[in-house]
């Protein structure tokens, strides 16, 4: 497959129905919500279960997302809780990705993913950078693209156009 072959190149698969499935009969109530779109997965998990289902899903053996590719967050300013924490995941050994994302309230406070994948310390600390979000039990979490005494969030949605 690839150049040359004339067939496209796979660069992995998105998981689906069935890690879907056995989440839901691992963790009772934690998934809220799961949508497959374009054959790519999405699951939305409770808030409280962010570190369970993730531990879950990166030691499994059925699963296997060894690998976090990236944390980020989407700033719904309408919604109650207006704010969507995505964690993007990778299964080397299965060739799968994974979205799972967790709602948090106008404060967003999340669990640090650092002790399952250590290099989310810098995906977090560009998250809380841009959008405010607090890693709670992060090493070293503070800004890294902003200066220090920048008092804003500059990817939130109603972060001033002109400053």
């Amino acid at each position: 497959m690839g150049a040359g072959s004339g067939e496209p190149r796979v660069y992995g698969r998105w998981d689906g129905p069935d890690t879907v499935a056995r989440l839901k009969a691992e963790f009772p109530g934690a998934v809220l919500d799961s949508a497959d779109f374009r054959g790519e997965t999405t699951i939305v998990i409770a808030l409280d279960a962010v570190e369970d289902v993730l531990a879950f899903l990166r030691d499994a053996p059925e699963t296997r997302f060894d690998m976090l590719t990236d944390v980020t967050a989407v700033h719904w300013p309408a919604r109650p809780q207006p704010f969507e924490i995505v964690w993007h995941l990778y299964s080397m050994p299965r060739n799968v990705r994974l979205r799972v994302k967790a709602n948090a309230g106008p404060e967003p406070k999340v669990p640090s993913v650092v002790p399952l994948w250590p290099g989310a310390g810098w995906l977090e600390r560009e998250c809380y950078d841009m959008f405010g979000v607090v890693f709670d039990g992060h090493p070293d979490l503070r800004r890294i693209l902003m200066p220090e005494d920048f008092g804003e969030w500059p990817l939130r949605k109603d972060f001033p156009l002109k400053y």
